[in-house]
């Protein structure tokens, strides 16, 4: 007995009732068999309800890929319940993947021409959804005729569909451009909303349209002074404010006009200071138009005042009860921190009050903020801020806090105790989350202080004392014993409370340290070299240490074993120079940030450090592998640079060298983007012409720090090219420290050189990718 085909709205129970997975399976399999056979059958009275039936069991997520032929009968077909059904089906089993979508091309066509505005809606409805490029351009002169039609419904759903086409094909702008003129003028609001979303899209993807509809800005002006004053209708008036909707889609179009031109910014700024002083913002509709208004006064060329009270209406956000308009706040304010930071200042206590946020995304933005609002006159106040809260930050906040604390601290800091002493107390409490130059930086700058050296050894031995836990704190107060221990040992310091400590203190303190199970290799090795220097400084015997130094003549570290050998035989056989050898480090000068000096010969040094790079263990291993199989025909790598003998001892010694100077190149700056710079630098060794090496040099001069940054690149195939690690991948902000790679280029035929490159970073809470290429390299890169 064969079982009928069930209604759409029996099917529906029937699944719904299934109380296990394979009861509705097998429900779904017997109805898809029957609309299988009523398909071949071809009944044309009940196709749109087998039709209607199997869209349902799609929506549930089953196959139902054979219905798509169906559609488009349907859709050919002259009744109205056949094409209703047809159309949705081909909205939901149709897409550009699929070359069947093309074949609906001309019935839609044919219902456009209708003038039934039923079937004209669900055309337009499917062209908007499954619309491919082709059928956009096919279709592009019937949309334009109904954007004019006298029905209101039809030309609603002319401008969505002509917006789709656009995006789709940005070519098609100048089809649309003269209708929107006329469009602006209709009250219905519909119309309106999607006129300006269209005129939005073109002026996004045209800079003809751009300077076209530059002229109705004024038009665009009085129609959103008119929904602030009087309103559009009380039916889309939402929480008290008129039309929310239209007018952020306004004040989006505004932004894009009046970015870069002046004369439109100006015809604008009455209004905007009109919408930001009446829109009420207790309600979440009022804050949107708020902040489409800010967005705006930021991207436009608006008067300075226009800008203070937009960073007002920020700085009230900042009070708000909704976490996501702070968030929002802190966000745009981190954005306007480097045009306006005056006026951003004035906040300056509300954004530290955010610090303590329990919404981890909430206190990261504020931190780097707050960083950003560091400067010379607040750097005391804000340091003492962002300290208290690194005490209590959430474990993966204190790296950003600490790196934060450190740059603001050596760009500001008015003086050099002040400054050591911010440095210890960041140590102190995170020092396991500090960047890798802390160390070398804290160093610099207490060797560079002679006036300080006793308060220096005398604080990084208190603490030190107390805990030996953080390992760069570690590091720099046994860097410092084994330099001053005849400062810390004289008990003369006015700047400290009086300290008395004896050799056997210091020298058990720093056995302590080597034997400590938290102690890494490069902590050992500090702490070694310390007391090697102290056999130079203390005045008892130096029996202990040599024992200790002898003890690590073994030691499983080779580095470490190295230094114990080392220092074992200057005791051995070199005992009348140790002194010498082991004097104090000269006074190393040190002014701002970086010397005037370091930053005029930074590039040289890229370019020298370069010459005399090794390479990695891979290339030396294919070096290899080369020399045993020369007879192939495989493309050689890059050869090794030589330099000449002597060159890696002059360099060190600082010695003249005789060997030639490259022919210097032009620098080239290949990228910019809100802050972070990319330089590229080039040296041709004149031993290797066909050897080219580019240093690339980010350089990040705004508020906060570029995080994961990766740069790669790629040559034509006729080049070889290798890429050597990066000094790191964090670019500081405010102009510290940047990030170099070395690229080694081989181009042994000379051809002209292309370059591209991807750049892959976060910054300011936004994950970036950018892609592009590099043609305009100076012709000495490859000639």
């Amino acid at each position: 007995m064969v079982v009928p085909s069930l209604k759409l709205q029996d099917l529906i129970e029937e699944i719904r009732g299934a109380k296990t997975q394979a009861q509705e399976r097998e429900v779904i399999q017997k109805e898809c068999a029957h609309i299988r056979a009523s398909f071949r059958d071809g009944d044309p009275l009940h196709r749109h309800r087998q039709l209607a039936k199997l869209l349902y069991v799609h929506m549930l997520g089953y196959p139902a890929h054979f219905g798509q032929m169906e559609c488009l009968k349907l859709i050919a077909s002259p009744r109205f319940t056949d094409k209703r059904v047809g159309y949705l089906g081909a909205m939901l089993l149709l897409d550009e993947r699929q070359d069947a979508h093309l074949l609906i091309t001309n019935s839609i066509k044919n219902d456009l021409s209708q003038g039934i505005q039923a079937v004209q809606g669900l055309a337009l409805c499917t062209l908007s959804t499954v619309g491919s490029a082709e059928m956009c351009r096919d279709l592009a002169t019937e949309v334009e005729k109904l954007l004019l039609q006298p029905g209101s419904y039809v030309r609603k759903k002319a401008v969505l569909t002509a917006v789709h086409m656009i995006r789709k094909v940005p070519e098609l702008s100048n089809i649309f451009l003269p209708p929107c003129a006329q469009l602006l003028h209709e009250r219905h609001h519909g119309i309106l909303l999607g006129t300006i979303t269209l005129i939005t899209e073109l002026c996004e993807r045209s800079p003809a349209a751009l300077k076209h509809f530059r002229k109705v800005v004024p038009q665009l002006v009085q129609i959103l002074r008119t929904l602030v004053t009087t309103g559009y209708s009380t039916e889309h008036s939402i929480s008290g404010v008129s039309d929310p909707f239209l007018q952020v889609q306004i004040l989006r179009l505004l932004r894009i006009l009046g970015r870069n031109h002046e004369e439109s910014s100006e015809t604008m700024n009455d209004l905007l200071a009109q919408v930001a002083t009446n829109t009420d913002t207790s309600r979440n509709a009022g804050n949107a138009v708020l902040f489409e208004t800010v967005l705006t006064i930021m991207d436009t060329r608006s008067a300075a005042g226009l800008r203070v009270l937009a960073v007002n209406i920020l700085g009230r956000f900042l009070l708000n009860n909704d976490k996501n308009i702070r968030y929002v706040a802190l966000t745009s304010l981190l954005r306007m921190v480097q045009s306006d930071h005056s006026a951003v200042q004035r906040h300056r206590p509300t954004v530290v009050e955010c610090l303590r946020e329990p919404d981890a995304s909430l206190s990261r933005r504020a931190l780097e903020l707050s960083l950003a609002l560091v400067n010379s006159s607040n750097v005391r106040a804000m340091t003492q801020e962002l300290q208290s809260f690194l005490e209590s930050c959430p474990p993966d906040l204190r790296a950003d806090c600490a790196s934060g604390i450190l740059l603001a601290a050596e760009r500001f800091a008015p003086t050099k105790r002040w400054h050591i002493d911010t440095i210890l107390r960041v140590l102190t409490t995170a020092g396991t989350h500090v960047r890798d130059d802390a160390v070398a930086n804290l160093t610099q700058l207490i060797g560079g202080a002679q006036e300080l050296h006793a308060y220096s050894v005398r604080r990084l031995y208190s603490a030190l004392a107390e805990d030996i836990s953080q390992q760069p704190l570690v590091q720099v107060a046994a860097w410092c014993i084994g330099e001053y221990g005849d400062l810390l040992l004289e008990g003369s310091c006015e700047e400290t409370e009086p300290l008395q400590v004896k050799e056997e203190e210091v020298l058990a303190l720093l056995e302590k340290v080597l034997q400590s199970h938290m102690s890494l290799p490069a902590t050992r090795g500090y702490a070694l070299t310390a007391l090697m220097k102290l056999s130079t400084r203390l005045r008892g015997d130096n029996n202990r240490i040599r024992q200790v130094v002898s003890i690590y003549g073994s030691c499983v570290d080779v580095e470490l074993q190295q230094r114990a050998v080392e220092y074992n035989t200057l005791f051995r056989k070199y005992d009348h120079m140790r002194a010498a050898i082991l004097e104090k480090m000269p006074l190393v000068e040190r002014g701002g940030t970086q010397d005037e000096e370091a930053k005029e010969s930074k590039e040289a040094q890229l370019s020298e450090a370069a010459l005399v790079s090794t390479e990695p263990p891979a290339s030396k291993l294919l070096d290899l592998l080369d020399l045993l199989d020369s007879s192939s025909g495989a493309a050689q790598p890059p050869p090794p640079l030589e330099p000449s003998p002597g060159g890696t001892l002059g360099h060190l010694l600082d010695l003249p060298c005789a060997s030639p100077a490259p022919a210097s190149v032009p620098n080239l700056r290949v990228f910019e983007r809100e802050g972070l710079q990319l330089n590229l630098s080039f040296v041709r060794p004149p031993e290797t012409p066909a050897l080219l090496l580019i240093t690339v040099t980010a350089v990040n001069t705004s508020g906060a720090d570029v995080t994961h940054f990766v740069c790669q690149a790629a040559v034509p195939k006729s080049f070889q090219l290798q890429l050597q690690a990066p000094s790191g991948d964090t670019v500081p902000a405010q102009g510290g420290l940047p990030v170099t790679q070395l690229l080694r280029i081989f181009n042994p035929n000379k051809a002209p050189l292309r370059l591209k490159l991807r750049l892959t970073y976060h910054h300011l809470g936004q994950s970036v990718q950018e892609i592009f290429e590099v043609n305009n390299l100076p012709a000495e890169t490859w000639q």
